[in-house]
């Protein structure tokens, strides 16, 4: 029983990942690599401020969220020109400079959490509290399960609700004509900047979910191979729509290495044959099916 509240607790996480990466991918058009790096700002935020400043989980998740949304606005901001291919080295940029940033925010000599010791380098913050809201401590796995369902079904609601409102549907013109939206006298540059921060604000809280639920966090979670995975998990998924292919990626993302489980070999072997796996699987539907498992729109 534990071990499948373990799984849920996961794909509810990983699916407002799914969810809020499907804004940038699905519905502004932007393939990009730096998401991870957002969900692995909303960890550490949560950390620093659990473990630091002795926050609760609903102070410190809205911070995670700011600074995801801040962070990744003005980003957008500073890029908002490129497209295509020119998109995705700059989010790349940004992914390899965050993931730098907090590899080496570290010096020995002084505390954790500490000025010039933020995120403890490659050891990372351990310890981090569970989720404290209101003086209720969620520690057993039935009641984080159901606080992070909840968060998740809130996450689908606001999803379906801002995708499928007039904002959401100028959102797929600028994705299928940005110059037609332009010449209707669309805003893109501004809406392009909401569409990346309000996506970047959830991953945020995502990570923030993350980290007080397994009460551990490292710079992995920001790495290449984090944002190739949840890049995947999308593109495997289905992207244009508000909930079917952000679902089936984020099952996808819980099952694949869960099955490997059953296969006898070496842990390490394990985790470089799920990266092998996910690598066949997105040659496979790119060539295949490029609108994914559920997707209404097409990968190019």
């Amino acid at each position: 029983m534990n071990y499948l509240l373990h799984l849920l607790i996961l794909f509810d996480i990983y699916l407002v990942v799914a969810l809020s990466l499907n804004i940038i991918v699905g519905y502004v058009g932007l393939l990009t690599l730096a998401h991870a790096a957002y969900f692995g700002i909303g960890a550490y935020t949560y950390a620093v401020t659990a473990m630091m400043l002795d926050w609760g989980f609903i102070p410190a998740a809205l911070l995670a969220v700011a600074i995801g949304a801040l962070l990744s606005a003005m980003m957008s901001v500073a890029s908002w020109r490129f497209r295509g291919d020119f998109f995705v080295l700059i989010s790349l940029a940004i992914q390899v400079m965050i993931f730098a940033i907090l590899k080496n925010w570290h010096d020995p000599t002084q505390p954790v959490g500490s000025l010039s010791n933020m995120t403890n380098g490659d050891y990372g913050l351990a310890g981090i509290p569970s989720p404290n809201i209101f003086g209720y401590v969620f520690e057993d796995k039935v009641a984080v399960a159901l606080l992070f369902t909840a968060f998740a079904i809130a996450a689908v609601l606001l999803s379906r609700y801002l995708l499928e409102s007039p904002w959401g549907r100028m959102l797929r013109a600028l994705r299928d004509d940005e110059l037609a939206a332009r010449g209707l006298g669309k805003n893109v540059r501004v809406a392009k900047v909401w569409a990346v921060a309000i996506a970047c604000g959830m991953a945020g809280f995502a990570g923030a979910m993350l980290s007080s639920y397994i009460s551990f966090v490292n710079p992995t979670i920001s790495d290449i191979n984090e944002a190739a995975l949840l890049l995947s998990m999308i593109i495997i998924g289905g992207v244009g729509n508000s909930f079917r292919g952000p679902f089936f990626g984020a099952l996808l993302l819980i099952l694949i290495p869960e099955g490997l489980r059953f296969v006898d070999m070496p842990i390490t072997l394990a985790a470089e044959m799920r990266l092998m796996i996910y690598g066949l699987l997105l040659v496979a539907f790119m060539h295949w099916r490029p609108q994914g498992v559920a997707g209404s729109s097409r990968m190019e």
